[in-house]
């Protein structure tokens, strides 16, 4: 993996962090945007913790032209507060999720864990109130709406629950189906909603309504 942070008190406590996990390994660091784009694209690291407050090219830009290039390379956006609006930006830019300097170092291990293997990765916290600030037009409703629509029950359950948090795993105990069924539910409603990711599928499930911030949570 790489860390992309300007201070490097911060790129060394990280580091530092993750040492003690035998099955992550720190290739690389970046001072800035533009340094964490070359070394994404000359490393292809499994997964980059990005900043997303950088110097010479932000990581909203830097995580855009990453996933454009580097498709496979996972982007967790690191963040200091829990309000901030540009993890939406993030995420839309093709983040697989974001989470807070303040966290527990044990939800950073997990989450680099799950980003590898292609889990979104989104702080708990804070996922309803970031999602309750969406800025969010009649056009793009009706267009997750009408994306969401396209979706067979069983479909709608998984995107639920995968707006919920839900990891492979978890979702498939909740449904009672094995995990590789789950796989393919998962892709067959990023196809249909037209997202690349679970951060993007999880966005879609709010602006279309299918769940809404501050609701509570329903057995499927």
């Amino acid at each position: 993996m790489v860390l992309a942070d300007d201070q490097q008190l911060v790129r060394q406590g990280i580091g530092a962090l993750l040492g003690f996990a035998d099955d992550v390994v720190v290739v690389g660091e970046a001072a800035n945007g533009e340094e964490a784009v070359a070394r994404a694209f000359e490393l292809e690291p499994d997964v980059v913790l990005m900043d997303i407050n950088m110097p010479v090219l932000d990581g909203i830009s830097a995580t855009r032209t990453i996933r454009q290039g580097q498709p496979g390379v996972a982007v967790i956006v690191l963040t200091t507060f829990d309000h901030d609006d540009y993890v939406v930006e993030a995420i839309r830019a093709g983040a697989c999720g974001f989470l807070l300097k303040d966290g527990d170092g044990d939800d950073l291990l997990r989450a680099v864990r799950l980003a590898a293997g292609g889990d979104a990765v989104i702080a708990p916290r804070v996922l309803g109130q970031l999602l309750s600030r969406l800025t969010r037009g009649p056009t793009q409703e009706r267009a997750a709406a009408q994306a969401v629509s396209l979706l067979t029950e069983r479909e709608r359950e998984v995107l639920q629950l995968v707006a919920r948090g839900r990891n492979n795993v978890e979702i498939s105990q909740d449904l009672h189906v094995t995990e590789a069924t789950v796989k393919s539910h998962i892709g067959h409603l990023f196809a249909k909603i037209g997202v690349r990711d679970r951060a993007q599928a999880v966005v879609t499930a709010y602006e279309s309504g299918l769940v809404q911030a501050g609701r509570p949570e329903s057995a499927p």
